[in-house]
This record gives structure tokens, sequence and C-alpha cells, in this order.
């Protein structure tokens, strides 16, 4: 099977953690016995470009990769480069599409998968509409959940219930999402959850699960709408304050974002930095944050909204148990207290309780073995990739 994937998000030249939650999906995909994969990407660049459309392409690794960048304001006049950008954005496509079937010798792909609505799903409707191939779609957005749908116009709307609706199949990645498309009207009869996917291999418990009883980790962009990492820093604040002193409270705070500055000013006015109740790590590589996690006593996102954190999963992977509030597909990950506790949005006082409870568990209150046993069962790259190839197979009745 030739699968050609069209991703709105994914690793590029200015950023190479963006989308790294498609790349997975694309490399469980590709790992898959019998699949061929191609990935064609394009966005606005980040920086100067020696010319309008520069590109990245890479054959050498396990999928073939064609990234292409243009310019962010080609003349300058704002309402003429929305429509320039659009054009420039299915020019990179058009380039893409020519070089991956030169890349499989003039073999068109057999099924196309679109990651992320709008632009990678309406030209994968195209290519079913000029040449009859299937098309999938797996979404990740959380501004299709209720919580932020009500920003989308109603042109936006169609075309969304448009677009899952006549996909060969819709693939959301939590059953939250797929509730939250049908409600735009994109409910398809063809709907198969297919959760992110996490390195069972890189992420794993500590040899010696006492070793993990240091304090708290947190690992997300630093976006403070969805994130309420501000929040957090209260809590732990106010934590910190109580008598006696609540033994294990120190955060370690892993990630990057826009809200950065705005975050550490946050914390060293709470006078958390200059106890040390708080660290800042930056960002971390894949490998360092699984080292984290394997310090760590416990996970905790006390985020506004969310889909199904890759970060959740991963702390599953490492037997890592996690606080997190009740919003999106987090209930799902998290559908036993032996697996994490769950705490409303924007509740610092049940969060307190909360944290307060997982850094007094006695040992085994959480189910280390349960967790990493669901992770490898559910969300390793096997389990996933073969998730998606029957999909494909049944699409294309193999």
């Amino acid at each position: 099977m030739r699968i050609l994937h069209l991703p709105k998000w994914y690793p590029h030249r200015y950023d190479d953690q963006d989308g790294d939650f498609v790349a997975r999906h694309v490399a469980a995909i590709a790992a898959q016995p019998g699949i061929e994969s191609a990935v064609v990407f394009a966005a606005v660049a980040r920086g100067p470009l020696p010319r309008l459309i520069d590109a990245d392409i890479d054959l050498a690794g396990p999928v073939p990769t064609w990234s292409y960048y243009y310019r962010a304001r080609p003349t300058g006049l704002a309402p003429l480069d929305k429509l320039l950008k659009l054009l420039l954005w299915l020019l990179c496509q058009r380039r893409g599409l020519r070089a991956v079937r030169r890349h499989w010798a003039g073999r068109r792909p057999d099924v196309v998968h679109a990651h992320v609505l709008l632009r990678p799903a309406a030209l994968a409707w195209w290519l079913r509409a000029r040449h009859g191939i299937p098309y999938v779609l797996t979404e990740h957005q959380t501004a299709l959940l209720p919580a932020n749908a009500g920003r989308l116009g109603q042109a936006r709307r169609w075309m969304v219930g448009h677009l899952v609706r006549r996909a060969a199949a819709s693939l959301p990645v939590s059953h939250d999402l797929a509730r939250a498309l049908a409600a735009l009207g994109g409910a398809n009869p063809r709907t198969v959850v297919i959760p992110n996917v996490v390195d069972t291999e890189l992420f794993y418990p500590p040899a010696d699960d006492q070793a993990r009883r240091q304090g708290l980790l947190h690992v997300a962009a630093f976006n403070e709408k969805a994130k309420n990492l501000s929040g957090l820093l209260r809590t732990v604040a106010r934590l910190r304050a109580t008598a006696p002193p609540l033994p294990g409270l120190h955060l370690r705070i892993a990630g990057y974002g826009p809200d950065e500055v705005q975050v550490h000013q946050l914390a060293a006015t709470l006078g958390l930095l200059a106890t040390g109740t708080v660290e800042f790590l930056g960002k971390l590589t894949p490998a360092q944050v699984a080292t984290e996690m394997r310090r760590a006593a416990a996970l905790v996102l006390f985020s506004n909204y969310e889909n199904l954190p890759c970060v959740l999963i991963e702390a599953q992977a490492s037997g890592l148990p996690a606080v997190a509030t009740r919003v999106g597909g987090v209930p799902e990950l998290l559908s036993s207290d032996r697996l994490g506790l769950l705490v409303p949005p924007t509740d610092e006082a049940a969060l307190a309780e909360a944290l307060r409870t997982v850094l007094t568990a006695p040992a085994g209150r959480f189910d280390a073995a349960a967790l990493r046993a669901r992770a490898v069962a559910e969300f390793s790259y096997p389990a996933v990739g073969r998730a998606f190839a029957a999909v494909y197979a049944r699409i294309l009745g193999l």
C-alpha cells in the first residue's frame, strides 16, 4: 500500500518538535510491513527565504519527505498576502505531489492520509474527486472542541462537517474529539478512534520505582489559555505556605512557548524560584523528557482544555501517575484512580488536594505496572501502526 501523508503540522526547519505527534503517527504507519509512505508538507516560513519558495527534501530517512516553505509577506500588503499565501501553499503541494509520483515511478497513492483540518483534508477531497483516491482524516485540534468551536465561522463549520463526512474513514485521536466532530456536522459512520503514539522503548519505568519519588513534573507548551500554568504555580505557592511543609513539594517545568516570560515572572513573584520550589528546564529532547519522567513522583497538567495529550501517554509508558483536569480525552487515559487523579479545570483547591495525595501516597497506591502495560498495548508504535494498517486494508478491500 502506498500512503501519501498530507499534514497541517509537522516537524520542520524552524521547530523540530512542532507537530511531532503527527510525525509519530507517520512513523508508526511506515513501520508496518507492506506499507510505503511519503509526506508532503508546506508552511509559512518563520524566517527570511532566499526565494519565494524554498524546500527541504529528505529521501534518506524511512519516510521520504518533501517540506516546502513560502514567504510570510510576499508583497507586504496584508489583504493581498493572505490570498497569495493560499496560492503559494497550493503551488507547494502541487510540486510535492508531482515529486512523490516521480519517486513512486509514476504510480499514484492508494490512500491519501490528511492530518488536521482544513487545507490538507480539502486537498485530499480534491484528489478523491479528480483521481478517485480515497482519503482518511486524522484530527488533533483542540480548536474543534466545544470550548473553542464557538469561534468557528459558519463556512468553516460547514467545511469541517463536509470533509469529515466525505472521508473513507474519520480517525480522531479520542472519543471526545469524535463527539466534537459529530457536533460540527462531521458524523462519519466509518469513525475509528486511533490514539496518539508513544515510543515505549524510550519511555519506560525506572529500574527502582522508589527512585522516582522526587517531586512533580510538568511538560507542555507555555500557552496560558490552554495549559493554565499560572493556576498550577499559584497552587504550588499555597501548598508551600502550609504547615507542616508538604514533603516532596518540588515542581520541574519543561517546555517553551509564547507565554514563557509571563510564567517565569509569576514564579518569581510568588517566591517559587528563590526557594527552589520550582525549576524551569527549558526545551527538552524526548530522551531528556523520558529521564525526567523516571525521576518524578507524578506528572501534573492543569489544562483548561486538551485533546489526548501525548505527555500523559508518555507518563503512562513510564509507569508514572498523573494529576490532570477532567477535560477532552484526558478521562479516557485516567479511567481509574489507580492510574492518576482527575480534577475540575480551574479548581485550584481540588488541584492542591490531589497534589497532596500523590506526594504523600503510600507505595502501591498507583499501579505502575498497569500504566506501563496499557501504554504498550494501546499506544506503542506497533499497536497504533497496526490500527492504521487495518483501516487502510478495509478501505482497499484487502
